[in-house]
Order: structure tokens, then C-alpha cells, then sequence
């Protein structure tokens, strides 16, 4: 009924979260809310650690920012990708080793390089312009920093065009002929130690032969950085590997399915080419999305050229339907074992004729009051979400063998004022 999701499940017609109850989580913390699972959280992640014994495995803090899962992955053995300031600070508060964390990002600011250079992480450098600025950064702070090439490899997957990032027209990386060039200039310059290949090819990826290609095309740039002298060190293959999102859909492949395309592409070439290097791999969406939940509130229920289910979380809560066409699978949570009777339009609350949420969705009986489950929102969910409307940000729970544990307090009016001033003279 849940695609394998066995931390889900249906009790006396309510739907259950690794032991707790939805519904009483909807009464006691209030809707929206997202609820993750503690257990699945940690599952996931030693999948990988089972699936690639040898790898470092650094979690992409930008699909969940929560300090708390931040911190489950760190006692889990994960490092961080980080893509801003703001995500440096949090991996770093959340307990992730500095030699663990990973700055990327294609436009950094001056002032989050030199962020990244005193915090003592690597760097991914998007461009030669970029590495010029970092060798002068660490330069004047009188440091080296680790660096990596964030590498454009040209690989088209299929997947939807916004989240498609090794493309050529992508705005992402250092095209794939000129990284050997750059690579021997960084050898040459102060303050930085080139140490390592980067690339990301895209996102909700379900087909890994593309990781594999990937993973060949940045070995033989590994093999004309050797030629020159250069010492890979690091080979970063990125993340992106797909989940399931719709439960009839056919299963998305497995850490250790993406372990048996990749790993004898490195191994094989690095024999060839007598060298030894570390992968790292950076997965974010496969650890969390299938973790957590969105419960939300039916407001009104609305018949007109097709029954709309109106609920209090729209696309300032859960984005990524108006952004992406996105699936998400619903559940009636106070009803999850009843028969499907009828199809709902799911909306929100927000004045945009664009928050639609779910379109002719197969539902039981569904009326006000009810509450919604929204299954694998753990990915950019609420780290996507905004007070767009005026309407505050929700709560996250964290959820283990039954017990619920507040890990984000929902907004309310008063945040929508934060940072905001009033000139004096029009007080």
C-alpha cells in the first residue's frame, strides 16, 4: 500500500508513523506539521554505508536544514554538501566534522568563501574566476584550503528539466575540456590545494546508468590530471538518486543498485591508471524524503467543475507539486482503510491559482475536518516552504517507537515582523 515504506502503516483505520499515531500528532502539535521518522532516517543512511563500505557519504543539507536531522545523520557517520553560509553553520552546529563538509555552490560570496576558508572545509570551485577569489581570499588569512572541480560532464538524465544539473547549458560546473587547464593553474597558486573531482548530474534520478557514465567520463579527466602531474585524491560523484513516489510506480533503484554501476567503473579505471582515490557521494533526497509526512487540515470541501478539497497547507508549505507537476501520495489519515470513493482536486489556502497540491486524486470519503497525509515530504519540503500570504512556517515532530518530540515550533503571526524595520518617520 506504501511502496515498502514499513515505518508506515494502517492501525484501527488511523495512519501510524513509526509507532505514533498522525492523528493524535495533528491534535497535539496542530496542522500543517511535518513528521519525520527517526528510524527510517537511520535506516536509510546505513543503506548506503552498506551499500558503499568505503565511501564518505556527505547528506545535502539543502534538502532538510533541520539542525535535529543534521545531527542524527553526523552520530551516523555523515558529512554535509553544503551551499551556503547558512548551511555551513548549521552542519557545523549540528555536529558535522569540519574535514567532513563539503562548500559548494556556482556563485558564492566573497564573505561565505572566507566563511568556508576559516571554517577549514573544502571547497567545490565552479569556475576559474572562483578560484582566483578563494586563492586570494585564503591568501590574505593566511591559509590553504582543500579544493575540488566542480565538473559540467554533459550527461543528460531523465528527469525534470529544473533539477537536470549536468546538462552543458546547466549553470552549473566547469565545462569537462577546460577543468585539466585549471586544474594545473590551481598547482601553481598560493592558498589553495587542489585535492579532487566534482559532479552532479541532476535529481530524482531512477535510472543509474547515467551515474555509471558519469562516473567514467570524470575518471578519464582523473587520468589527464595524473598526466600533468595533478593528485586526485577525492572523487565527488554527487547525489540524485530518485525514490518512489507513487506507491503503483515501479520501485526506485537502491544504494546498492547505484553501488554495482559506479564502483567497477572506479575500480577498473583506477587500476588502469595506478591510482587511489576516495568517493565521496552526496546523497539527499534518498535519506529523507521517504522519512517524513505532511498532515494538514481539510478546511472545506467544494463541489464544482471538480470537487476541490480545500486544506491548510498550500504551496507555501509543500512547493514542490506547483513547482515540479510533483507527486506526492495522500493519505486520509483519521480514514486511511477506507475504500476509495470519489476524486479530489487538493488545494491550498494561497491566493494563486496555481496551489494545487494534488489534481483528480482517488480518495475516500473526505470531509471537513479531516486530516490529509502527504507521504515523502522529508525533501524539500519545509526547506522550500515560506510565510508567503502572511502565513507562518509549520512545526516539525520527530517520531520513535511511538514517542513525539517537537524539533522546529510552528511560527506564528508574530514571526511574519522578524528583521522587518520601521523608518522613524513613519511611526
Amino acid at each position: 500500500m506504501f511502496g515498502g515504506k514499513d515505518h508506515i502503516r494502517v492501525v484501527n483505520n488511523h495512519l501510524y508513523i513509526s509507532g505514533a499515531d498522525t492523528v493524535e500528532i495533528a491534535e497535539r502539535f496542530g496542522t500543517p506539521v511535518y513528521v519525520t521518522s527517526e528510524d527510517r532516517l537511520r535506516e536509510n543512511i546505513r543503506r548506503y554505508h552498506r551499500a558503499f563500505p568505503d565511501a564518505d557519504k556527505y547528506f545535502a543539507v539543502k534538502a532538510n536544514g533541520n539542525i535535529s536531522i543534521i545531527r542524527i545523520l553526523a552520530h551516523e557517520g555523515a558529512g554535509a554538501d553544503v551551499f551556503s553560509a547558512g548551511e555551513l553553520y548549521l552542519a557545523r552546529l549540528a555536529g558535522v566534522p569540519r574535514e567532513k563538509i563539503l562548500f559548494n555552490g556556482n556563485s558564492k560570496r566573497d564573505e561565505e568563501l572566507r566563511m568556508a576558508v576559516t571554517s577549514g572545509v573544502r571547497v567545490s570551485v565552479d569556475s576559474e574566476e572562483e578560484l582566483e577569489t578563494l586563492s586570494r581570499i585564503a591568501s590574505e588569512e593566511g591559509k590553504s584550503v582543500e579544493v575540488l572541480f566542480r565538473v559540467n560532464p554533459d550527461i543528460s538524465v531523465d528527469t525534470h528539466p529544473k533539477i537536470a544539473t549536468g546538462l552543458k547549458s546547466s549553470k552549473f560546473g566547469i565545462p569537462a575540456k577546460s577543468v585539466k587547464s585549471i586544474y594545473e593553474k590551481a598547482m601553481q597558486m598560493d592558498g589553495v590545494e587542489p585535492v579532487g573531482l566534482h559532479c552532479h548530474i541532476g535529481s530524482q534520478i531512477l535510472d543509474v546508468s547515467p551515474f555509471s557514465e558519469a562516473a567514467a567520463r570524470m575518471m578519464d579527466l582523473a587520468g589527464e590530471i595524473a598526466g600533468i602531474g595533478g593528485d586526485v585524491k577525492l572523487l565527488d560523484l554527487g547525489g540524485g538518486l530518485g525514490i518512489q513516489y507513487d506507491p503503483a510506480a515501479s520501485p526506485a533503484p537502491s544504494p546498492q543498485d547505484l553501488a554495482n554501476a559506479v564502483l567497477p567503473v572506479i575500480e577498473r579505471r583506477s587500476e588502469e591508471l595506478g591510482v587511489r582515490m576516495r568517493l565521496i557521494l552526496e546523497p539527499g533526497r534518498s535519506i529523507v524524503a521517504d522519512t517524513t509526512i505532511l498532515l494538514t487540515r481539510v478546511n472545506v470541501v467544494k463541489r464544482a467543475h471538480v470537487t476541490f478539497v480545500g486544506v491548510d497547507a498550500g504551496f507555501n508549505v509543500l512547493a514542490r507539486p506547483m513547482l515540479y507537476d510533483a507527486y506526492h501520495h495522500i493519505v486520509v489519515a483519521n480514514r486511511a482503510g477506507a475504500e476509495i470513493s470519489d476524486k479530489y482536486t487538493v488545494v491550498g489556502p494561497i491566493c494563486e491559482s496555481g496551489d494545487v497540491l494534488a489534481r483528480d486524486r482517488a480518495l475516500p470519503v473526505v470531509e471537513r475536518g479531516d486530516i490529509l497525509a502527504f507521504l515523502d515530504a522529508g525533501a524539500y519540503g519545509f526547506s522550500m516552504s515560506s510565510q508567503y500570504n502572511g502565513q507562518p512556517r509549520p512545526a516539525e515532530v520527530l517520531v520513535h517507537d511511538g514517542d513525539m518530540e517537537l524539533i522546529r515550533k510552528a511560527e506564528d503571526i508574530n514571526a511574519l515582523l522578524a528583521c522587518q524595520v520601521i523608518p522613524p518617520r513613519l511611526v
